[in-house]
This record gives C-alpha cells, structure tokens and sequence, in this order.
C-alpha cells in the first residue's frame, strides 16, 4: 500500500508540472493572422489579394503623394496591440513599373503603432542592396528607423551602420522575416538564421510603448506579405 501511494503522489506532481508548462506554452504560443482585407487598414498606401508565384498574399504599394523615405506607408493589422513578442512574416518584394532609381525593394514591418500612425519602430531590409556590386550598399540591406524623429538618414549622420547590416537575400523571392521584441531591445532574424541579422538595443519609443503592426514598403516596391504569426508576451 506504501508503494500504491508514493507512485500516485509522484504520478500528481508529474502531471502538474506538465499543465503548468502546458498553460505557460499556451499564454506565449504564436497566433497566425489572417491578411483578409476587412482586417486591414491602408495606411497612406493601396493593397489587395494577389497570387504571386502561387502563392496567396497581401500586396502592398506606397501611395505616389508620399514623396519622403521612412514614412507612415503600411497596411495596419487591426485589433492587434503588441508590446514585447515575436513577429514572424513572408515577404516578398518588386520594383514597380515607376520606381525610381533609388528604389530598392523596400520591404519590412512597422510595430508599436500608436493610435494615429504618428509614431512607430520599424526595420526593414533593401533586397537590391543585398546583391549589389558595391560593398557599402550591401552593407546597408537592413535598416532600422523609428518614425517620425529617427529615419535612415538621421541614424547615419549620428551614428554611422549601428542600426544597418548585411543580409543575404533578393528581390523577388520570398523571404522569412523574424522580429524578437522585449523592453527596448529588437532582434531581426531572417530565413530562420540562428543569430540575429541586426540587433536594436536602444528602441527610440522606449521599453513601454504598445500599439498596432503594421507591413510596411516603401517608393518604387510593389511588397508581398503572407504567413504572419504573432507571439505577444
């Protein structure tokens, strides 16, 4: 009888810590979105469902009256507040017919968006730039920016490719986009790499800030995006 009610006892603490993490795996478990255009607000851009390369996706194009780089040009995920978590998107850029020369496939994801689009973080990534000839545009494939005070242009006259990096990517082939949020630190992990691609340690909004998400592009892309999971923690 001993026996019986040892093996029972150690039966129970086995199954309560197993619900516990159960429940704990549960609170942070990735919650896929659906890119249905009903859910969805375009924000200073125009979107729809296209198919590209067989695949079902939203498609992203920067309205031609926003002349400046880094600005509010995003679809944004209605009902969907995010503070620290993970953010994890296909994507899949073009230049347009009418991109100018400068153009560069911008693609990426705005996050943090407060009520109004005024404020926002964003990283981004330059698929052109990545198969450049020229070292130094390689060097800038991935960019962080957080809107409206702190563009590319601002992070390099302060503080030149702290906030830019290398990744090996291209335009026109999809590409898997991870961004780890907590506090004021973002880690952006691309094709399931297993170290991040740029690290953020000093988020201009500050550790606190909470708002919507948002697929960003910008001049001259046509964006693609598809497969977005969200992780809130």
């Amino acid at each position: 009888m001993k026996k019986v009610r040892q093996h029972n006892g150690s039966y129970t603490i086995f199954f309560a810590i197993v619900l516990f993490i159960g429940l704990n795996l549960n609170i942070a478990c990735a919650q896929k979105i659906k890119l249905e255009e009903s859910q969805l607000t375009a924000v200073q851009t125009t979107m729809s469902i296209k198919s590209i390369n067989g695949k079902r996706a939203i498609s992203v194009i920067k309205s031609p009256k926003v002349f400046a780089d880094d600005e509010a040009t995003f679809v944004r995920i209605n009902d969907l507040n995010f503070k620290d978590g993970i953010i994890a998107v296909k994507v899949l850029s073009r230049l347009t017919p009418d991109a100018p020369p400068h153009a560069r496939g911008f693609i990426g994801l705005a996050f943090r968006i407060n009520e109004d689009n005024s404020r926002f973080e964003s990283i981004y990534v330059r698929p052109l730039n990545s198969i450049a000839g020229d070292q130094l545009r390689r060097n800038r494939t991935v960019q962080y920016f957080s809107y409206p005070n702190f563009k590319f242009t601002d992070s390099r006259a302060t503080a030149a490719g702290q906030y830019e990096s290398y990744a090996a990517i291209a335009p026109n082939e999809w590409i898997k986009l991870k961004i780890e949020v907590r506090g004021q630190t973002a880690k952006l992990f691309i094709n399931d790499a297993k170290e991040p691609n740029l690290i953020v340690n000093d988020l201009k909004m500050g550790p606190d800030k909470t708002g919507a998400i948002g697929l960003f592009v910008d001049i001259g892309t046509e964006g693609f995006f598809r497969d977005l999971k969200v992780t809130n923690r």
